[in-house]
């Protein structure tokens, strides 16, 4: 249908621009009705129907770009600002903009600004040394295995721990494993 996608969509851009709406909302149907989960289309679309004053149809195209890509920020903003256009920038259109996600963020904040949190009152008492320079014990499961760790392990005389680290590693990267052992070799004469 679509031999050019780039040049069609450009077209219609800039019908949208020249505030030709109805051409480009008529470009736009027939493609919307064979892909009706295309970001683009349905942006284009609710453009359109942006400036044709079609409040509520373009605010549910919006709507569907948001789901379809959430992560992309033009549609979003293009809703929040569809969403809070005054009466005046409507222009006299009848159409109710009521969404209910945004009513339930507007309710969600007007309860935080109430939200008074328990106060809790802190010691201003240090940590004990001893509780300070306890370590963990060597069987303790470490989250992230990095060689500066079991360097720093082995600096401070923790062999076991360190070579805990590189057992690890030789899991994670395999191609170093030699290294590793020789490492964990030389640790365990220490111990």
């Amino acid at each position: 249908m679509l031999s050019e996608p780039h040049l069609f969509f450009a077209e219609v851009s800039l019908d949208l621009s020249r505030g030709e709406y109805r051409a480009g909302l008529n470009k736009l149907q027939p493609l919307l009705e064979r892909y009706p989960d295309s970001y683009l289309i349905n942006l284009l679309f609710a453009r359109a129907l942006k400036g044709l004053k079609s409040y509520g149809a373009a605010l549910s195209h919006f709507e569907k770009c948001c789901h379809l890509a959430p992560a992309n920020q033009i549609a979003w903003k293009e809703l929040i600002e569809l969403q809070t256009l005054t009466p005046q920038e409507k222009n006299g259109s009848e159409e109710n903009l009521f969404d209910p996600v945004t009513d339930e963020l507007e309710q969600l904040t007007a309860a935080l600004q109430e939200f008074q949190p328990d106060c809790s009152t802190e010691s201003f008492d240090p940590t004990p040394i001893l509780e300070q320079k306890q370590p963990f014990p060597d069987d303790a499961t470490i989250a992230v295995p990095t060689e500066t760790l079991a360097n720093l392990f082995t600096e401070q005389g923790a062999y076991k721990k360190a070579i805990k680290i590189y057992t690890a590693l030789i899991q994670l990267k395999p191609e170093l494993a030699d290294h590793y052992r020789s490492r964990i070799d030389t640790l365990l004469e220490y111990l």
